[in-house]
């Protein structure tokens, strides 16, 4: 049961509205991510962006940085964010034999190869330990050619996943989707 109450686009604010409509646009519902954070709207605002920022642009596939919030979101246990991006995988041809693939680390089975395989491995290794990310990621990140600018955009994808994750648990958010 979730703590506090979702804010439907009816009851938002107008400001809200315009955000809301916005990700109605990106993904065909408001998502209860949103409709959550709607209670502190320069939140609603930040949260937006950062999605919009890690998800949608940058050099790395849409395909490895869902891995990498399914990956992030199982480790950390929040059903909702692996729930939601199982879907998200799903909604882009990805069939459910590759996303186990994905959950059981056998990237390259499920199509994410070259530089991609080590950028969503260190995602995932820096959200289990950052103190303890093995050696070999980052020989292979320097082997496959990644760039300074893709590490961080992987660790940008954990980085929003794992604030997300405890942000949704902490507040019981029903899953939507």
């Amino acid at each position: 049961m979730p703590k506090i109450e979702t804010i439907e686009k009816g009851a938002a604010g107008a400001d809200v509205k315009e955000i809301y409509d916005n990700i109605e646009s990106a993904f065909g519902m408001v998502p209860n991510l949103f409709k959550t954070s709607a209670h502190y709207p320069p939140l609603l605002k930040a949260n937006w962006e950062k999605v919009k920022a890690v998800m949608m642009t940058g050099a790395m596939s849409r395909k490895s940085k869902e891995a990498i919030a399914v990956l992030v979101s199982s480790d950390n246990g929040c059903d909702y964010c692996v729930g939601a991006h199982r879907a998200m995988l799903k909604m882009l041809g990805v069939a459910e034999e590759e996303i186990l693939f994905i959950l059981n680390d056998e990237l390259e089975k499920a199509g994410i190869e070259g530089k991609e395989a080590p950028l969503v491995r260190l995602a995932r290794a820096a959200n289990i330990n950052p103190h303890a990310i093995p050696g070999t990621i980052f020989k292979d990140l320097k082997l496959e050619g990644a760039t300074d600018a893709e590490v961080v955009e992987a660790l940008g994808v954990m980085e929003a996943f794992t604030s997300f994750n405890k942000f949704l648990d902490a507040l019981e958010v029903a899953i939507d989707f």
